[in-house]
């Protein structure tokens, strides 16, 4: 990603998120990250591709289904949204990541506590994704949680996994964040149900051959 962005765009995106969660004062207002701009296509280059198409496409790679959880801060309760696009990125130092859109309105009070908690749900909790997918509301209504051990974010009941991480860094991704967490702590239930499967729109399980 750095030798993409160059020193000079690293360091503007690490200023705007240390800003962002409270390290660095804020001198002047900080306008949000544009959308990038599609290039101009010249007659003999094809045409951009279809949003629709490429989602069609990409909902072939079935994916498992996290809830990413931090504490409330100033006041505020605990933030947390469901995500498709968390994974494991290195085992030495201990890094995992997620990818969260630039409107997320869940993003900012996650950055703001600087740490969070990937709760991996298992092919039981659809209704637990549901959830944390709506926008706008009390997701945390009827839910059972504990502080996570290392962090305090939110450790959902019945989750088969968990992994407590820090912030470690933040990079930008066309109209995505890429967030990148550094492990703290992580745990497992002795037994669970498989876990929630995503495929092409609908939910799905694991059956083992």
């Amino acid at each position: 990603m750095g030798g993409v962005m160059g020193h000079a765009g690293m360091a503007a995106t690490a200023v705007r998120y240390l800003r962002s969660v409270g390290a660095l004062p804020a001198a002047e207002p900080l306008d949000p990250l544009p959308r990038p701009e599609l290039r101009a296509v010249r007659p003999d280059e094809r045409a951009p591709l279809d949003q629709g198409e490429f989602r069609r496409v990409l909902g072939n790679f079935a994916s498992g289904v996290a809830v990413i959880t931090a504490p409330g801060t100033d006041g505020d309760g605990p933030a947390g949204f469901a995500c498709q696009s968390f994974a494991s990125l290195s085992l030495d130092p201990p890094l995992v990541v997620f990818m969260v859109g630039r409107t997320s309105t869940s993003w900012p009070r996650i950055a703001r506590a600087g740490v969070f908690c990937a709760n991996i749900l298992g092919a039981d909790q659809q209704e637990l994704c549901r959830a944390f997918a709506v926008s706008g509301a009390d997701k945390f209504a009827g839910v059972t949680w504990e502080p996570s051990p290392s962090t305090g974010s939110p450790q959902l009941h019945g989750a088969p996994a968990w992994i407590d991480c820090s912030i470690h860094a933040v990079h930008t991704g066309g109209d995505h964040l890429i967030v990148v967490g550094r492990v703290e702590d992580l745990g497992s239930a002795p037994a669970s149900p498989g876990p929630l499967l995503f495929h092409q729109g609908r939910f799905g399980s694991y059956l083992p051959r």
